[in-house]
């Protein structure tokens, strides 16, 4: 017997998946997002004057994105459209503007877009939406677990409102984990079922906000604990333990997209905490990164990148325990070359800080775009050939071992440029070291043009 047949013997339905008939019917019955659907909410409000409008619901996985579009469409009794972006393309999306015609002239009915994933449209699909939902043919409710502001083009986030849902609260999760053991009609109430607290919050921590994931794993366990419990007193009420919820489950990886937003978002995090000089928060960042499953290479790309844009030669051997922690975990693998990230995340968030170097690469590339491909002055030029030097090339260059402390007053910078700073360094670190050599250097420069 499959697990959806014996879904439907058990709960009365036909192959439909637990979490599917668990859906809210209302937006009474939504859990967690009050301040997008609650009383005095815009969408509440709308609904109640029949105003709905074009809308992309952004949340992480689970958080009700299409069962809210569902009840938009209920509420409102317009027709109700739904694909996903992954399997449509402009050919759909010009069947469903026909239809939505046909639907407003014989119907006088409104339609409701609903495109899950709205994001993996590419441009011109998103582009083709534009005109239909400016005229209100359409009402396009968008859905996507990336941020819209890089994942939808900005004309037509411009002819939709932005609502962001949250991850559901354990409570939340929890709630819903026990109405579906005592729902019979749509629940697993009819197998006679419980569940200990600890195997509840268990399930409510691990499902991370999505209700989805936390319903489907609770139809995979009820299933295997039935099968286990086949032949036996049926009348007799079953509680799932903690240990057989886990037996069950086995182990989930962390709610981690690791090409998507949240990937960013860590990334962030990381290297906010190395900037800030707090090595716990590093080290928790880079674990959430790893337990993830991202890719240890691009950590370390990353660490070796901030080693040179956030402490640079206020610790110039940071480059170098990165770049060794790199090549530590290429030799070693996973996860023995783990430690080696953790050793060089501990020590960029503890280093001395400084961005000298980043801000002079900005500055650089600001005055190159300003002034264009000044010439390089004539006597720091190389003259291999005698034209060269009767043009001039290398004239009155003053080789620096020929002068005191290998120093000289020339100029090296072109003519339009002479005297900017574009390295200033710290006082931290060993660029404290560097500044007060530089100083020094320069008063000594200053010396010798007046000689």
């Amino acid at each position: 017997m499959g697990l959806f047949e014996f879904q439907g013997k058990e709960a009365g339905t036909a192959g439909q998946p637990l979490a599917d008939r668990m859906r809210p019917k209302t937006l009474d019955d939504v859990m967690g997002q009050d301040h997008a659907v609650g009383p005095g909410s815009l969408i509440r409000a709308a609904i109640e004057k029949d105003r709905i409008f074009s809308m992309i619901l952004w949340g992480p996985p689970g958080c009700g994105k299409t069962t809210l579009a569902r009840i938009l469409a209920g509420e409102t009794h317009s027709h109700f459209v739904e694909f996903s972006a992954v399997l449509s393309g402009v050919k759909e999306i010009r069947a469903v503007i026909d239809v939505a015609k046909s639907q407003l002239q014989l119907h006088r009915k409104k339609t409701i877009l609903f495109v899950d994933e709205i994001h993996r449209f590419n441009k011109a699909q998103q582009d083709a939406f534009l005109h239909h939902v400016e005229n209100g043919l359409i009402t396009l409710i968008g859905a996507t677990a990336e941020n819209p502001s890089f994942e939808v083009i900005p004309a037509l986030m411009s002819r939709c409102r932005l609502i962001t849902l949250k991850p559901l609260g354990r409570e939340d999760i929890v709630s819903l984990l026990q109405r579906a053991l005592t729902d019979q009609d749509l629940g697993l109430g009819k197998l006679n079922l419980g569940m200990e607290t600890e195997a509840l919050d268990f399930l409510g921590d691990l499902a991370d906000g999505d209700a989805r994931f936390a319903l489907n794993t609770l139809e995979v366990a009820a299933y295997v604990l039935a099968r286990e419990s086949r032949g036996k007193d049926r009348e007799s009420r079953r509680i799932m333990t903690l240990t057989e919820m886990e037996s069950a489950l086995e182990k989930r990886a962390l709610l981690y997209d690791k090409g998507g937003e949240e990937h960013f978002n860590l990334i962030s995090a990381l290297h906010k905490s190395l900037r800030g000089s707090d090595p716990d928060g590093a080290l928790y960042w880079l674990e959430r990164m790893l337990s993830g499953g991202d890719d240890p290479l691009y950590i370390g790309r990353r660490m070796v990148r901030f080693a040179s844009e956030d402490i640079g030669n206020a610790d110039p051997n940071a480059l170098t325990v990165v770049m060794n922690a790199v090549e530590a975990f290429r030799f070693l693998g996973q996860p023995e070359g783990e430690l080696a990230l953790y050793q060089a995340c501990a020590y960029l968030a503890t280093a001395p800080k400084s961005n000298s170097l980043y801000a002079a690469s900005h500055g650089l590339k600001d005055a190159i775009q300003k002034t264009g491909s000044l010439p390089v002055p004539l006597h720091i030029r190389n003259a291999p050939t005698k034209l060269m030097k009767e043009i001039g090339y290398g004239k009155g260059y003053e080789y620096a071992h020929d002068h005191k402390d290998a120093l000289t007053p020339q100029e090296y910078l072109p003519d339009l440029l002479k005297g900017t700073e574009f390295y200033r360094p710290t006082t931290r670190g060993y660029e404290k070291v560097i500044k007060e050599r530089l100083d020094k250097w320069k008063d000594l420069k200053r010396k010798l043009k007046k000689e």
